[in-house]
């Protein structure tokens, strides 16, 4: 994160927008320690979503720039950062319409550096709007109705910002963050906008995934259909007045942190999933697992916001939770806070689990299904798995994603699993089919069926919707959620080992596997066999650890290794430790 040199010799700080959000102690690492991370191999999950970010940025380029190529300015990504931002700049004196791939200059005093991938000229009010390219959804469609507010949008060819009734907003703080921050920079030169506003256009650029109107699955219109659908290819438009404060604080707070004027310490969050700091520590010193675990520090049963709650009452440590009466805190919204303290209290004692009731059940059923499916990003479900009698039976397609023989597999997939349900119920007995977090698997069904719609075997969205918010479709992350409070984590790979089961393969992971199937399908490089094989016993594993903790859950009969009589139930825990 050193740039230039100070004025008294010494290196000068620099931070871009991705710095705001995130870990402040990964944040003080990176910046003060940067050779202990030469040579740490990137986690392949970032690095593939890095890629296909990349990808995503060249498609839009590509269908904006190529619609009106004497309208644009493409700054040459090959030069040296001072000379993009040089080039950045006559750009925008010249009062260029569109800037692709723009580079504002580093600033020493303040520590900004950043860039966008579109500055869009306001011809009306003059300076520039920052518009950002991003990979991930940034709404989702919606039916009109009446609403106290509607998202803002703009056809992404010609500037038009008007309220949007058939979309809804998702949530991304690190957008508005980037935006602001690419304000600030234009601001400094007298760039930007009087409009006070960004854009972002999302994954769904180019890409005809929105649904109906009514959220029932059919084929989104694309830009030109204005009066009445979802249009995925329009630009949300984000006001950023109500952010600047906000981005103020926070800025100062991290460039603070990079400057190494402000303390920073470990603190449990979900990206330590893949941080090289979770297990790495510095000059022989503790890892952040470490220092955590040596200091009981509370984040390791209640992560994220939910410790920054706690710490504001005082509670630093396991055992300080553990050791709570009195009131619940009042700003505390987190779910029952007894169940926190019984948290602390089985890590204390190492209990994995804890029973919220006297008895554990599953829904049973004569046929029972297991089902597990394996995508690949955004771009499709390339395996369905599933589980029967004992037997594995994968339907699956090694044609790389995205490749309408997804829509052959899964047409196979659906055939089969509602010819199972139809003997069951032609023969008097009942059925179920199982998933562990079914978010996963109802969002393909619902994809596939609307992309693949009229190939063999793929059902319609009513059908898919039918199936799944019907008893017959069990989800087994919901059982474990509603019946035990889980100290370490609620992911299969966490609770199926407690039920005695244990995957083949050591590296098995969802990030993993997403490497192994770039191999698999040749994404790289000649299609790797074994990383096929691989694929299909993870994903077997994968049902029949579903299988192994449902049987221990709910067994059909008493048996000794069973849920009821090996984990502990809250009132071992409410009395204390």
């Amino acid at each position: 994160m050193a740039g230039d040199r100070s004025a008294i010799g010494g290196p000068v700080a620099f931070i871009d927008a991705r710095a705001l959000i995130g870990c402040r102690h990964r944040l003080h690492l990176n910046a003060s320690h940067p050779q202990l991370l030469t040579g740490v191999v990137e986690d392949p999950g970032v690095r593939q979503r890095r890629e296909a970010a990349a990808e995503h940025r060249n498609r839009v380029r590509e269908a904006l720039v190529g619609a009106d190529p004497d309208g644009w300015v493409v700054i040459d990504p090959r030069l040296r950062a001072t000379e993009r931002a040089e080039a950045t700049m006559r750009a925008c004196a010249e009062a260029a319409k569109h800037i692709w791939g723009g580079l504002l200059p580093q600033e020493p005093d303040t520590g900004r550096r950043g860039g966008a991938e579109i500055l869009l000229r306001d011809h009306d009010r003059g300076g520039y709007i920052p518009v950002i390219v991003v990979n991930h959804k940034v709404t989702d469609p919606r039916k009109p109705e009446p609403a106290d507010f509607h998202p803002t949008t703009s056809d992404p060819y010609r500037w038009d910002p008007r309220p949007d009734p058939y979309r809804k907003l998702r949530q991304q703080p690190r957008d508005q963050q980037r935006l602001a921050h690419l304000y600030r920079m234009l601001q400094r030169h007298g760039l930007a906008s009087p409009a006070l506003v960004g854009g972002v256009i999302g994954y769904q650029f180019g890409r005809d995934e929105g649904q109906g109107a009514g959220g029932d699955g059919a084929a989104g219109a694309r830009a030109g259909a204005r009066g009445g659908r979802y249009d995925p290819d329009r630009i949300l438009v984000h006001d950023l007045g109500p952010v600047l404060a906000d981005y103020d604080h926070r800025y100062a707070d991290r460039i603070a942190v990079v400057r190494n004027e402000l303390p920073t310490v470990p603190s449990k969050v979900p990206e330590c999933r893949q941080c090289p700091w979770w297990n790495r520590g510095v000059d022989g010193g503790q890892s952040c697992e470490g220092w955590l675990a040596e200091h009981h520090d509370v984040s390791l049963v209640a992560p994220g916001s939910r410790a920054e709650v706690l710490r504001g009452h005082g509670v630093q440590t396991i055992d300080d939770l553990a050791a709570w009466i009195g009131p619940d805190p009042d700003d505390w919204q987190h779910g029952p806070f007894d169940e926190a303290v019984v948290t602390a209290r089985a890590w204390l004692v190492g209990a994995p689990l804890v029973r919220r009731l006297d008895r554990v059940r599953v829904r049973r059923a004569d046929v029972e299904v297991d089902v597990d499916l394996e995508s690949y990003q955004e771009y499709g479900a390339y395996l369905w798995g599933t589980l029967l009698d004992g037997v594995y039976r994968p339907f699956f397609t090694w044609d790389p994603l995205p490749t309408a023989d997804e829509g052959r597999s899964f047409g196979e997939f659906w055939t089969w699993l509602m010819t199972v349900r139809a003997e069951a119920a032609t023969s008097g007995r009942t059925f179920a089919a199982y998933c562990y977090s079914r978010t996963a698997e109802d969002k393909w069904l619902y994809e596939s069926a609307r992309r693949f719609a009229g190939m063999p075997g793929v059902p319609t969205t009513e059908q898919v919707r039918a199936f799944v918010d019907g008893p017959e479709w069990v989800d087994m992350f919901q059982a474990v959620s509603e019946q035990f409070i889980c100290p370490n984590g609620k992911g299969l790979k966490k609770i199926a080992p407690v039920a005695g089961f244990s995957w083949r393969d050591p590296e098995a992971g969802g990030e993993a596997s997403m490497s192994w199937y770039r191999r698999a399908v040749g994404y790289d490089a000649e299609p790797d066999l074994s990383q096929r094989t691989r694929l299909l016993e993870y994903n077997e594993d994968d049902v029949r650890a579903t299988m192994v903790l449902r049987e221990w859950m709910s067994p059909r009969e008493p048996v000794s290794h069973c849920a009821d009589l090996e984990v502990p139930g809250l009132a071992d825990f409410r009395a204390g430790v």
